[in-house]
């Protein structure tokens, strides 16, 4: 009797239950080696879909598929408890374990970390133990009954392996998670195994789409070679590095420096993978410098990919086109700014076995399986900590890779404990080799959850000659003597544009962005004024730097005015920059948009306080501010204190100290609602006896279980930005109309493939709203869903030519109508 997995939509071709589950099993091991886990990633895969070996399954799948217009209902078959079952019966009774008892505890703590996994991959990770001492791992596990479980179990051990052969694999898998577990000494227990817990959800997610997808396109897979790209990906980086030196400029004071310190990342890259810091500062060549490295240490060490991480508010995009057109390539580098599909919250296990746009929006390659990856920081988080199945999917490619952090100062401070702890297992468990970029490192041994990072970790030496051989601009503190509006502000910006030909204003708000904007063009001046901010699409912010350096290139006038969007990832060049008071790294990033190449003597970089910004919900931008702000008092008191230098590394060691001292209570992500900590969420086992302590008050027994960790309730509560963000696609476009014409074939018909191309151009197309934005333009008709309400779209009046995102939608006429 043939049981059926899936049912391919284009000849009604079946893939069996037994297929299947060794296909995903293959793909699991081969993920899970890469952490010495194969076993323990198979199992999951042999295991996932065990419920689909019942009639209940069988003729409920081909129900479907003989009525697509009039499915049978939804929430009517349950297939993933049983593998998750089987594990727990087989394995979690001390009468039917093992006589050993370590081996006991580690098959019992098997059953938990894989049989999660498994019940798991429709939806999230399940808690162990939920705030409220509810169980609904141990509900499907052990509680729930399962009409043709005995059935099923004699189908699995003679179709797809037999019981001797399967206790045989969980006993080498045993042998896997007691190596695993002996990895460092300073991590508890409890912690180890909630990454491996992740690590394997990931594993078995990105398998069971894979295969799944494999089986729907019908046709062999072309795989990359990572290793033959970055051989040619370095000889051709190389190239352009050894042309600098065929420059009239090429020895320079500066040029020379900044060929030292690149030299210098290549001999690091001979190191073993570890975590290691780059402080090259502003303008010192850190992107080619970090790129040298990654393929150096890649090609030595074998690595898989190269993972640029950036913070979410920088253009990605700058950094990443630069890369492309060193190495002549724009099919393996991927950039990813956001999340077209947001994963739903309910568990869409009824759905599988059919290929509807639901199935294959979650089957569309999204997995970061790319040689080269640009991301956010958000995007980094999401995959560790984010609720639904769409992020945790990319975690394994995150293993035996080069994982690049632009900016590491800029890592949201609630994220800072869980940030650590996920480099930490990267580096310790997954064989990958971090490298921490900025000017301006952060001092985290204020933290209490650790970078485990050696103190010879820092790549150029020398850091005081180095800064002040790049020393460019002065600090003019126009902040704790006066305050700014915009009026004023315009009036300071026409002052300076007489005496300078370019001028750069950075501001903390997006709203006093936009004011500051219009004021200007009020001014009509026969001079070109630019807005940038995370209102305008990847491709609008591309075309707007891209005529903004024309100008600067050809020494013509021009004014830009900047969220701080703009202080990392670009290069340019203006010759006044004026901030307004913030942090002393974000002061530090936009000054080095002053001279950056040290093209003039040392030019002026203003630091205003502007009182028309709000920053009550902006409170590490308010905090840094402040903190700043006692900086500039104390030297204009004593010129010798803090190094002498608002930006000296006495000066920044002393600004992070502070800065890490006034928000110590939130590094550990807070959930106020839950009076808790996420890492507590997250690492809770035998060891942290509260919640044991708590379940026994109850339900006066025991917690028959190891662990106690509530994964779904801690990712429910986690947004790396407080006020959720959900990502649109908007109609931008010049000459070709991308935006726009993106929009138009989002009509659902797309095969896989199709949709798979389709999401990842849409990503120079989209922005994210707030969730008063979305609220307002939903209201203002300036939204429209699309694939079944999967993906959302502005209209054509909800987006301006000039500053993007417009919510009273009035840019022009009305929607598009496709």
């Amino acid at each position: 009797m043939e049981y059926i997995a899936h049912i391919r939509e284009s000849d009604k071709q079946v893939q069996t239950v037994a297929e299947h589950l060794l296909g995903v099993k293959a793909l699991a091991e081969a993920f899970g080696n890469k952490l010495g886990i194969r076993h323990i990633t198979g199992l999951a895969g042999v295991l996932h879909d065990l419920g689909k070996y019942t009639e209940e399954f069988k003729n409920y799948i081909l129900l479907a598929v003989e009525n697509p217009d009039s499915p049978p209902k939804r929430g009517s078959v349950d297939h993933s408890t049983a593998g998750g079952k089987l594990l727990f019966e087989l394995f979690h009774s001390p009468s039917k374990n093992s006589s050993n008892r370590a081996d006991s505890k580690h098959k019992a703590i098997i059953s938990e970390v894989v049989g999660n996994a498994i019940i798991s991959h429709h939806s999230y990770l399940q808690d162990f133990l939920s705030p409220d001492l509810e169980s609904n791992y141990l509900h499907r596990v052990r509680d729930k009954k399962l009409g043709e479980y005995t059935w099923t179990k004699t189908n699995f051990f003679k179709l797809v392996m037999s019981e001797a052969e399967f206790r045989h694999y969980v006993d080498q898998a045993v042998v896997e998670l007691d190596v695993y577990l002996k990895k460092d000494s300073s991590v508890n227990h409890e912690h180890k195994l909630m990454l491996l817990t992740k690590f394997v959800f990931s594993t078995l997610v990105d398998a069971d789409r894979t295969n799944t997808r494999r089986f729907e396109e019908n046709k062999i897979e072309q795989r990359v070679n990572s290793e033959e790209l970055f051989e040619i990906y370095y000889q051709r980086l190389m190239n352009k590095i050894n042309s600098y030196a065929e420059q009239e400029d090429a020895h320079s004071p500066i040029n020379l420096l900044r060929r030292k310190m690149s030299d210098q990342c290549e001999q690091f890259a001979e190191r073993s993978s570890d975590i290691y810091t780059l402080s090259i500062p502003t303008g010192g060549g850190k992107t080619l410098a970090s790129l040298r490295y990654a393929l150096r240490h890649a090609k030595i060490f074998r690595k898989k990919r190269i993972i640029y991480v950036v913070p979410y508010t920088t253009i990605i995009e700058q950094n990443a086109e630069e890369i492309r057109k060193i190495l002549m390539d724009d099919a393996h580098i991927l950039e990813h700014h956001s999340n077209l599909v947001e994963d739903e919250a309910k568990d869409d296990e009824n759905e599988d076995g059919l290929i509807n746009i639901h199935q294959k929006l979650k089957l569309a390659k999204d997995n970061w399986d790319s040689p080269i990856i640009f991301t956010t920081m958000v995007q980094f988080l999401n995959v560790f900590y984010a609720d639904g199945s769409r992020n945790i999917r990319r975690l394994h490619n995150l293993s035996e890779s080069v994982i690049i952090f632009d900016e590491v100062q800029k890592v949201p401070v609630p994220c800072i404990s869980l940030f650590n702890q996920a480099v930490n297992f990267l580096k310790t468990y997954c064989n990958s080799s971090i490298l921490l970029c900025t000017a301006t490192q952060p001092e985290l041994e204020f933290v209490q959850h650790k970078l485990q990072i050696e103190p010879e970790a820092e790549m150029i030496g020398s850091l005081d000659q180095v800064l002040e051989a790049f020393k460019r601009v002065d600090i003019v503190d126009k902040a704790t003597g006066e305050r700014f509006n915009n009026d004023k502000l315009t009036d300071f910006i026409m002052d300076r544009i007489q005496e300078v030909q370019s001028v750069l204003v950075i501001l903390n708000t997006k709203m006093v962005v936009k004011s500051l904007y219009r004021s200007l063009q009020e001014q009509d001046m026969p001079i070109p004024i630019y807005h940038l901010s995370t209102s305008m699409c990847a491709a609008h912010r591309k075309k707007i730097l891209t005529e903004v350096k024309a100008h600067l290139e050809h020494n013509n006038p021009v004014i830009c005015i900047s969220t701080q969007l703009i202080e990392a990832g670009v290069d340019v060049s203006f010759k006044c920059v004026i901030r307004s008071m913030a942090g002393l790294d974000s002061i530090a990033q936009a000054a080095g948009r002053c001279n950056r190449h040290g093209e003039e003597e040392i030019q002026q970089v203003y630091v205003i306080d502007h009182e028309e910004e709000n920053l009550n919900h902006l409170k590490e931008i308010k905090v840094g501010k402040e903190i700043s702000r006692k900086i500039l008092i104390d030297l204009n008191r004593d010129p010798t204190c803090h190094g002498g230098n608002l930006l000296s590394i006495q000066a920044m060691k002393k600004y992070f100290e502070e800065f890490y001292t006034e928000l110590g209570s939130s590094l550990n992500y807070s959930i106020p609602k839950l009076g808790k900590e996420m890492t507590e969420l997250l690492s809770s086992g035998k060891a942290d006896n509260t919640y044991f302590q708590a379940y026994y008050s109850k339900y006066k027994e025991h917690l028959p279980l190891f662990l106690a960790n509530s994964y779904k309730t801690a990712a429910e509560h986690f947004h790396v930005i407080d006020n959720h963000a959900t990502s649109v696609i908007v109609p931008y476009g010049e000459d070709k109309e991308e935006g726009k014409d993106i929009i138009a074939e989002l009509n659902g018909q797309q095969t896989i493939p199709e949709l798979t191309r389709l999401l990842r151009n849409a990503q120079q197309f989209t922005i994210n709203l707030l969730s008063y934005e979305k609220e307002q333009l939903s209201k203002n008709n300036g939204l429209v869903s699309y694939l079944d309400g999967k993906v959302l779209a502005l209209t054509e009046g909800a987006y301006h030519k000039e500053y993007g995102l417009n919510l009273e939608n009035d840019s022009t006429s009305g929607p598009y109508m496709y």
